[in-house]
C-alpha cells in the first residue's frame, strides 16, 4: 500500500487521542485498608520500615519510608519480615515461554539466620530455603501479571508523550513546535524472564514558520512514524521482526519516504539498567521527492543498533544509529543517528533533551544532505 503525504500527516491526529486514552487513569475506587509495612533489620540492628521491592540470590531492594529505595546484600541483613505476599523462584527453576508455576511458593516472608521462610497458608508449616537459592523474589501480583497471565493485545502498553514549543511576536513572527509519541509493549515486562515479543509505535514531528513583512515565509517540517513487531525465538535473545517506517523532510526535499521490510535482531544485553539491540533487515523503500525531482523505488537493507541505559535517580539515556545501503541504486544510501537524555522533574513529568541527524546521499538539487535537529521539551509518562 502506497500512502500519500496527507494521510501520513493524519497519523499524528489519530495516534495522539489513542495514546491519551491509554494513559487515562482508571475510575476512582473506594480507599482500601492500608497494608502493614515490611520490616528489614540490618546486622547493626538498624531497623528499616517500608516495603520490599524485590530480591535476588545476592541482594535485596527495600523502599524505606525514611531513606527511600535502598539496595543491600543479604549478608548485611539480620532479619526481614513482610506482610504482603511474594513469589520466590528458586535458582534451579526455569521460567520459559509457557512456565509451570505450580512449584513456585507464594506467601509472606520471614528471613533470619540466612534462611527464607515462605508462609503459603495461615497455620501451615512454612517452606524454607537458603537465601542464596532464592534467585528471584517479586510480589505475587507482579508474578501473576508477568508470568502466569497471557495479556491481550490492548494490555501492558507503556509509553511517553513529549512536547515543546516556542513563539516570537515582533517584526519577525516565529512559531516552532516539536512533539512525539512513543509506545512499547514488551512481553513479559520482567527482565529476568525469557522474552517473547515486543511491539513499538513511534511518531515525532518538528515544524516551524518564520515570516516578516515583504518577505516569503520560511518553513521547516520534519515528520517520522514507525511501527515494529519483534518475535523472539524460544530460549534465545534472537528475534525476527517486521517494520514499517514513514518519513517526510521538507528541509531535504523529501515529500514522503515509505519503508516496508523485515529481518532478524539480537538483544545482546538485557538487564534491569541496560538494553542493547542489533538488527539487520531487507526492505522495499519508495522515495517521493518534491517536484520536479525524480522519485525512487529502492531495494535496501537497514543495519542498526539501539542502546537504552537507565541511570540513577530515574534518568534515562537512549541512543540509536542506523545505516541504509541501497542495492539497486547505490548512490541513494542514507544514514541516521539520534541520542536523548531524560531527567525526572515531577512525578510522571521529565525534562528531555535530544539530537537527531538524518543523512540523504542524493537529495534533490539545492538541498543539503544533512538535516540536524536539537530539541528540548517535557515528557509525560503514560504508565
Amino acid at each position: 500500500m502506497i500512502l500519500t503525504r496527507r494521510s501520513f500527516e493524519l497519523l499524528f491526529a489519530i495516534s495522539l487521542p489513542a495514546a491519551a486514552l491509554m494513559g487515562q487513569a482508571p475510575a476512582a475506587k473506594p480507599p482500601a485498608e492500608k497494608p502493614q509495612p515490611d520490616v528489614l533489620v540490618l546486622k547493626d540492628d538498624e531497623r528499616l520500615i517500608g516495603h520490599l521491592v524485590r530480591a535476588t540470590g545476592s541482594s535485596v531492594v527495600f523502599k524505606s519510608d525514611m531513606l527511600g529505595e535502598v539496595t543491600t546484600d543479604w549478608s548485611k541483613i539480620k532479619e526481614l519480615h513482610t506482610s504482603g505476599r511474594y513469589a520466590v523462584v528458586e535458582k534451579n527453576v526455569k521460567m520459559g515461554r509457557h512456565p509451570d508455576t505450580s512449584g513456585v511458593p507464594k506467601g509472606s516472608l520471614d528471613m533470619a539466620g540466612g534462611t527464607v521462610a515462605v508462609h503459603t497458608q495461615p497455620g501451615a508449616a512454612p517452606g524454607t530455603m537458603p537465601v542464596a537459592d532464592a534467585q528471584h523474589v517479586i510480589d505475587e501480583a507482579t508474578f501473576q501479571k508477568d508470568v502466569e497471565h497471557s495479556p491481550s493485545l490492548l494490555e501492558d502498553w507503556n509509553g511517553t508523550v513529549t512536547a515543546g514549543a516556542s513563539l516570537v511576536q515582533a517584526t519577525q513572527k516565529s512559531r516552532a513546535f516539536t512533539g512525539g509519541i512513543h509506545m512499547v509493549r514488551a512481553i513479559p515486562a520482567e527482565t529476568w524472564l525469557e522474552p517473547r515479543d515486543r511491539t513499538t509505535l513511534d511518531f515525532s514531528a518538528s515544524e516551524s514558520f518564520i515570516s516578516q513583512p515583504d518577505a516569503p515565509t520560511i518553513k521547516t517540517q520534519i515528520l517520522h512514524a514507525d511501527a515494529e513487531r519483534d518475535e523472539y525465538f524460544s530460549a534465545s535473545r534472537v528475534f525476527a521482526f517486521g517494520q514499517a517506517i514513514f518519513d517526510h523532510n521538507y528541509s531535504q526535499g523529501l515529500d514522503l519516504q515509505q519503508n516496508y521490510g523485515g529481518g532478524f535482531g539480537w538483544t545482546t544485553i538485557k538487564t534491569a539498567n541496560l538494553t542493547l539491540d542489533l538488527k539487520g533487515s531487507m526492505d522495499y523503500v519508495r522515495q517521493a521527492f518534491q517536484p520536479p525531482a525524480v522519485s525512487h523505488s529502492l531495494v535496501a537493507s537497514i543495519f542498526s543498533e539501539t542502546l537504552t541505559r537507565h541511570l540513577p535517580r530515574g534518568m534515562t539515556f537512549l541512543e540509536q544509529v542506523s545505516a541504509t545501503p541501497t542495492w539497486n541504486i547505490s548512490s541513494a544510501w542514507q544514514a541516521s543517528g539520534s541520542a536523548s537524555f531524560a531527567a525526572p522533574v515531577y512525578k510522571r513529568l521529565t525534562f528531555t533533551i535530544g539530537v537527531q541527524d538524518n543523512f540523504l546521499n542524493d537529495p534533490p538539487p539545492g538541498f543539503r544532505k544533512n538535516s540536524f535537529q536539537a530539541t528540548t521539551g517535557l515528557t509525560y509518562t503514560l504508565h
